[in-house]
């Protein structure tokens, strides 16, 4: 609806802040003037003691310096009763005693069908609350007393009962002179195709009046009494005052509580709901019988920034707590997102409740879980990811769950989530220095070749040229972090064997901030001594990449040929493995092929890099780095000979 102008400068003008806000707030009468309109009290939007919350009313502004609220009457009101815009035009005009501007006469004719619509509704509703308090409504109030609702809280729900006839409503509202068609339109009947009068459409069962955010009650909800009844929850059918899917129960009540800062809670019944707000959790709603409709989802979230989406632990509610999460999925922007809590032993709200009160489900809440965490445990859950094809296929569900993310920055920051929960799940374990044992039901026993003083790294005792190749590639990431994203695949593939090396992996891997920012946060989690003694070692000082690490494109290659000689070693490791288990007592031409033709891609691979690293070659100091798998032929034959059983 448009507003003609000039319509918002006069209300504000007839307005009062001072009296608007004074309905919320108690006024600090030492820092006050109220003469001229200049009042002070606490924040009303945050908790303090001091009269920090200015309110200036001849200019009809409020600010807070504590924080930073301001706004005007209007503002107020949307921010203190949580409503819409024109919903607050509607409650200051009112307040004022301003008119409303007129809708087209079209528009006009539809408000007032829906106003006697709804006055239908009233007249219905209090007809059953009259009558769960007859001799007919007995075995209503002996559940409800079993359900330990008070009369306190049947009044705050305005709970009613339908008696177990087939006119009961339709002969007290033709009664009333109701006509039978505003009925029939209401959905409080449904015609008999017998020919006989059309018959009530709520019968034996517990009444729950539904009401919009303006609080006209538009539908019902009733709770058959009877258990043979064929639906035990049954809803006002579809008509111009209600729609089901595009409704939530305690609507009203709901925002005006999260408005004053309740977290706002999703439950699945009518029941949930009442417990919940009984409980002091008045920012409650539910769907109504039905599963979350995208419109009910856009209403919550107009109420709270983040629901919380709390479903019975069955799995039924496991189930439905998935359909929202995809319902959500597309619709993510930022700051509006959902968080899910999941009941106990298949225990409902209104169970938690009575079972360990208001400081159980608390708990349930603030222990509520993000909605990333349910996309990961529903692809994980039960089961094994121990063959390649496995992960692949968890990773190819992920990507599509998350293209259903239409917002970048969500979808990106989701992504950096699921790499992490995935990280976990697959970090590599780290692996002995010296070969496990042979074992008899894999077949597997990685070999590394007797070091010789020519083959074992350095001659004078430092470290494995492996452990060597270790720190400089993360030596070189932690200098040229812009490097990271082309290597991270070979980076989570590698097996670390020192503790430090791994917990530096997981940070790089895991590190999702710019890239000039990686160092500062390595130093944090760190500290510098442990940085420091990685960057002073003689090879690491020397290295190419490292010296170079303002050179994106060379640091790339640099890393590129390290990966490509550790897994080329590794490899061929395997391979001198496999042939030592093999061997017998029979010359085979064809182990001697397999392990010349693992050398000479191992020495290809050395020598290339060799070629383009230079530098690699001497140490600062005038040590020579001499690597494992400089090992000739010879040297590899002469061990597997020296493996065989000796012939008689």
């Amino acid at each position: 609806m448009s507003l003609p102008p000039g319509f918002l400068d006069e209300l504000r003008s007839r307005a009062s802040i001072s009296q608007v806000v004074g309905r919320k707030v108690m006024w600090d009468s030492r820092k006050s003037n109220q003469g001229k309109g200049d009042m002070w009290a606490p924040c009303p939007f945050h908790h303090e003691k001091t009269a920090s919350f200015h309110v200036d009313d001849q200019k009809g502004y409020y600010y807070c310096f504590g924080c930073h609220a301001k706004g005007d009457a209007l503002g107020f009101i949307k921010e203190t009763e949580n409503v819409s815009f024109m919903e607050a035009v509607e409650i200051l005009a009112g307040e004022v005693g301003m008119p409303m501007p007129e809708r087209d006469p079209q528009a006009q004719q539809k408000a007032d069908r829906r106003t006697q619509l709804a006055e239908v509704m009233e007249q219905a509703l209090q007809f059953f609350r009259l009558q769960l308090n007859t001799s007919a409504g007995a075995d209503a109030r002996a559940y409800l007393s079993g359900r330990a609702l008070s009369q306190q809280a049947l009044d705050r729900f305005e709970i009613g009962y339908a008696p177990d006839a087939w006119q009961g409503l339709w002969d007290h509202l033709t009664a009333k002179t109701v006509s039978e068609e505003l009925i029939l339109a209401a959905g409080l009947a449904k015609p008999s195709n017998k020919g006989k009068r059309p018959y009530d459409t709520f019968r034996n069962r517990i009444i729950f009046p539904i009401r919009d955010p303006q609080k006209r009650c538009i539908g019902f909800g009733g709770r058959a009494m009877d258990p043979n009844d064929q639906a035990k929850y049954l809803n006002s059918p579809e008509t111009e005052l209600f729609d089901k899917g595009r409704s939530l129960y305690n609507h009203g009540p709901a925002r005006e509580a999260s408005g004053k800062g309740q977290s706002l809670i999703v439950a699945e019944g009518y029941m949930d709901v009442i417990a919940l707000a009984e409980a002091g959790f008045g920012a409650s709603v539910a769907p109504l019988g039905t599963a979350i409709t995208q419109t009910q989802l856009q209403l919550m979230w107009r109420i709270s920034d983040e629901p919380i989406i709390a479903l019975d632990g069955d799995t039924a509610g496991i189930r439905a707590a998935q359909r929202v999460m995809d319902l959500a999925l597309p619709l993510l922007e930022a700051g509006k997102s959902l968080r899910f809590v999941v009941m106990p032993d298949g225990q409902d709200p209104d169970d938690l409740l009575r079972a360990g009160g208001p400081g159980a489900m608390q708990a349930l809440l603030d222990a509520a879980r993000p909605m990333v965490d349910l996309l990961w445990e529903r692809a994980t859950y039960g089961k094994n990811f121990d063959s390649p094809e496995r992960k692949a296929a968890l990773d190819k569900t992920l990507r599509e769950q998350l293209k259903l993310i239409k917002d970048p920055s969500i979808r990106g920051h989701y992504g950096q989530a699921i790499k992490d929960k995935r990280w976990q799940l697959f970090r590599p374990k780290a692996v002995a220095k010296s070969a496990r044992s042979f074992n008899a039901q894999t077949g597997y026993r990685p070999i590394t070749p007797q070091a010789s003083t020519r083959s074992s790294a350095l001659a004078n005792g430092s470290e494995p040229s492996h452990l060597l190749r270790h720190s400089v590639i993360l030596a070189s990431l932690l200098n040229c972090p812009q490097a990271l994203p082309a290597v991270e695949g070979a980076l989570e593939d590698l097996q670390f064997e020192k503790p430090l090396h791994r917990d530096l992996q997981q940070f790089l891997l895991q590190f999702s901030g710019a890239p000039e920012l990686l160092w500062s946060e390595a130093e944090q989690f760190f500290g510098p001594p442990q940085l420091e003694s990685l960057m002073q070692l003689p090879h690491v000082r020397i290295a190419p990449s490292v010296r170079n690490s303002a050179d994106v494109s060379f640091v790339i290659t640099c890393l590129r040929q390290e990966f490509a000689q550790i897994f080329a070693l590794d490899a061929h490791g395997r391979e001198v493995a496999e042939a030592v288990l093999d061997v017998s007592d029979v010359d085979d031409e064809g182990l001697t092929w397999r392990i010349s033709e693992s050398a000479k891609h191992l020495q290809a691979t050395t020598q290339g890099a060799q070629e383009d690293n230079t530098e690699y070659k001497t140490a600062k100091n005038g040590l020579k780095v001499k690597l494992e798998e400089q090992n000739t032929l010879d040297d590899l034959l002469q061990q597997i000979n020296y493996s065989k059983p000796n012939r008689p």
